[in-house]
């Protein structure tokens, strides 16, 4: 009877702990089995500082941009990416300003920021294992630079609840005055692909054009709240050539491209997505390992929490990569840079040329709507049985056996389309959708 007891006792703590996992508290990501701060990175940063330390790689300092130019050659950032913002809303705020905004650099898996006359380039890196990692490099010239991995600081506001509540990345459109400052009294839009143009890139410049939609780019604003100020709206054209508001000297472009900025907005947002749904389900699997051995059940006892996080975590990686509730464009986006060539030609595409890069820009950001991320290390290394999970809802929305309100956007070419790429570029997928869905 004494044994019956302290095993109910057992599973009551147990349960307990499962159940209490969506409503864990942001900083649980410093327990096991995340262990952020703890946990050594291996990410393309800790690549390059490697290859830095070796002597297999050297850093050229510039006189005028110090090592920017440099670290986005070695890891492969395009310059087209460039996106500038001028609101304070960053580690170096302080030397922030319309006058001297904040340059934004990024590919699939790194952000590079930038500020003119600033003492660090900024980094935030997506690892596979602990979401965005945050690093500075010094902009002092040096014989051997070196990366230094920074937590505390940046996780104020990249590990709350703007960022899922895991280490992340906030795109965020504000109503800036004069100077850059948030309008906080006026309010914010935390941007990814469900934000519509309007709403979008407050306290950003914008080059390029939005169809006949409207955005909050390229303006400043009195201090009464919504009260627009007219300062700015000389900077709304096809780039940001020198003048008495604004000097390019000193940036690697003069652009702020609305095509990399409408992809950063999908972008910083799927990373997130993808960290959370790793996060609870690794947090889920480890805490039923736990709940196994303290019962004495055999190690692959599935238990229905843990069913229930894989579920969820599952469909929130659906809505992400297949764009749901994305709000249709106003017009086409016309950018200013290579960006949307170069964005393109990074691939992979299937036998017929198409791939999950092929930009729309007319009715929707993508041309088949299944996130471009699917690709990266970061997905890949989800735990096992949440991509088994994901690819399992795949097929169901794919084939057109799941035909919910929910994933409605998607034509049957769309569904049809999207399933060919990914079987014919992703041997994951190709193992899980391969069957013709029409015998299904």
């Amino acid at each position: 009877m004494s044994r019956m007891i302290v095993r109910a006792n057992a599973l009551c703590g147990v349960m307990a702990w499962l159940m209490a996992l969506p409503a864990a508290a942001q900083d649980d990501f410093e327990r096991p089995p995340i262990s952020y701060g703890a946990t050594p990175p291996r990410n393309a940063i800790e690549a390059l500082q490697s290859r830095l330390d070796s002597g297999a790689a050297r850093l050229e300092h510039d006189e005028r941009t110090g090592y920017l130019a440099s670290v986005l050659a070695a890891l492969d950032v395009p310059i087209s990416s460039q996106t500038l913002v001028f609101s304070k809303t960053s580690l170096q705020q302080a030397r922030i300003s319309p006058r001297n905004p904040r340059a934004l650099y990024f590919n699939d898996d790194v952000y590079i920021g930038y500020v003119r006359s600033g003492e660090v380039v900024e980094v935030s890196v997506a690892d596979p294992a602990l979401g965005a990692v945050f690093y500075t490099l010094s902009q002092a010239p040096a014989e051997k630079p070196r990366f230094i991995r920074e937590s505390d600081d940046c996780l104020q506001c990249h590990g709350s609840s703007q960022t899922r509540g895991v280490p992340g990345h906030v795109v965020r459109s504000v109503y800036p005055d004069s100077a850059g400052q948030p309008i906080f009294a006026a309010g914010s839009h935390r941007i990814d692909h469900t934000s519509p143009v309007k709403d979008r890139w407050g306290g950003w410049y914008v080059t390029g054009k939005a169809g006949s939609g409207s955005h909050l780019g390229n303006a400043v604003y009195r201090r009464d709240p919504g009260a627009e100020s007219t300062e700015m709206r000389g900077l709304a054209r096809l780039d940001l050539a020198p003048d008495d508001r604004f000097d390019a000297d000193g940036y690697l472009a003069a652009t702020s491209d609305i095509v990399a900025l409408s992809v950063l907005a999908h972008q910083a947002s799927a990373h997130n997505v993808l960290t959370r749904a790793g996060f609870d389900v690794r947090t889920a699997l480890h805490r039923e390992a736990a709940l196994n051995r303290e019962l004495g059940e055999p190690a692959d006892r599935r238990w229905p929490s843990t069913d229930t996080v894989l579920a969820a975590a599952a469909e929130s990686l659906m809505a992400s990569f297949l764009f749901c509730d994305e709000p249709p464009l106003e017009g086409p986006l016309e950018g200013t840079t290579k960006f949307a060539a170069e964005f393109k030609a990074r691939g992979p595409a299937d036998a017929s040329g198409r791939s999950l890069r092929d930009l729309d820009l007319d009715c929707r950001l993508l041309k088949h709507p299944c996130s471009y991320l699917i690709y990266t290390a970061s997905f890949d290394s989800l735990p096992a049985e949440l991509r088994a999970r994901f690819w399992r809802r795949m097929d169901e929305v794919l084939s057109g056996r799941d035909d919910a309100r929910t994933y409605a956007h998607l034509s049957a070419a769309d569904r049809r389309a999207i399933r060919e790429i990914l079987v014919d570029t992703k041997p994951e997928a190709r193992a899980m959708l391969a069957g013709d869905p029409r015998e299904q």
